[in-house]
């Protein structure tokens, strides 16, 4: 089983004790530690990266902000955006960051073309396009060989806050969701339609899923 990851599904989570708990996961993994695949929505919170610029936050109001150690520049989290955080052993994986940046893009453009869309990534400005407008975002850490941080796709989530940001440090960028694309505004269901997906193109097997949310709070 440990080349299979576990999937951990932990529904509305607060951001910064999440992160923390990424990082505290990297940290105390050894060889032996099995990979896992976190699910999961946020509270809104914009997150600005390691070396982003504060610039291109141009109105946040009431919004948090939190600076991250992830790649990128600022981004928008919220209730209806489906989070996906993959902690992988990169070496396990035979992956390096730009193939398993790729593979996340990949997911995505797999996942939407079951729903009658067509989908691009970017190598300059990594995520998913449907006809240039974003509906999907990545950014990653790679500590110890291993991964974490990792992908944001829109599907209900209210796209105002996204106007008070210039999203992913592009001014004027174009974002999009997938109840606007394909009515699709389940959270729950666009993670069940993403997953094998996802398994597929880290080169995983089936997956063993947890919906224990204290695995955050645990940690």
């Amino acid at each position: 089983m440990k080349d299979t990851p576990l999937i951990r599904r932990l529904g509305l989570v607060p951001y910064e004790p999440t992160w923390r708990a990424m990082q505290r996961f990297t940290d105390e993994r050894t060889a032996a530690t099995r990979d896992e695949i976190w699910l999961l929505e946020h509270p809104a919170v914009f997150t600005l990266g390691l070396n982003g610029s504060r610039a291109h936050l141009i109105a946040p109001g009431d919004i948090p902000v939190v600076q991250v150690d992830r790649g990128g520049q600022v981004t928008y989290h919220g209730p209806g955006q489906l989070v996906v955080y993959p902690l992988i052993d990169l070496k396990r994986r035979s992956l390096g960051v730009r193939s398993l940046v790729v593979a996340l893009e990949n997911a995505v453009i797999a996942y939407l073309a079951t729903l009658g869309l067509s989908a691009s990534g970017s190598r300059a400005a990594p995520g998913v396009y449907v006809e240039g407008a974003k509906v999907a975002s990545i950014g990653l850490r790679v500590r110890r060989g291993a991964s974490y941080h990792g992908l944001a796709l829109n599907v209900g989530l209210d796209l105002e806050p996204f106007s008070r940001i210039n999203p992913c440090g592009y001014p004027d960028l174009k974002v999009t969701r997938l109840a606007d694309l394909a009515g699709i505004e389940s959270v729950d269901a666009a993670a069940a339609g993403l997953e094998p997906h996802l398994l597929a193109a880290l080169g995983c097997g089936q997956s063993a899923i947890s919906t224990a949310a204290q695995a955050v709070s645990s940690r």
